[in-house]
């Protein structure tokens, strides 16, 4: 069994995987992971989807080399907050 933490996680990559801006998640599954901590980070303390929008465009661009339409990180932003708060982290439940 799984920790909370490595579930958290895993939900989390499995919503960047899916989001693939760089389009290898196919062939490389951690491809995104140095970007779950910081993530979960700004999850746990609370920002809002304006804040996690701008972490996820400043990714994109300085560490991947991307120049993201304008849309695309504040839309993963939004999904991000979604799946957190349904999945009952918000509240600080499950969070390790």
């Amino acid at each position: 069994m799984q920790s909370a933490t490595a579930d958290t996680e895993n939900g989390l990559r499995h919503l960047l995987n899916e989001w693939d801006p760089i389009g290898v998640a196919d062939d490389v599954l951690d491809e995104y992971d140095r970007v779950l901590a910081p993530l979960l980070q700004r999850l746990r303390i609370g920002v809002d989807q304006a804040e996690l929008g701008e972490f996820l465009r400043h990714e994109l661009e300085d560490h991947f080399g991307l120049s993201p339409l304008p849309s695309e990180p504040e839309a993963m932003a939004a999904r991000v907050i979604s799946w957190w708060t349904a999945a009952g982290k918000a509240d600080g439940a499950g969070c390790v």
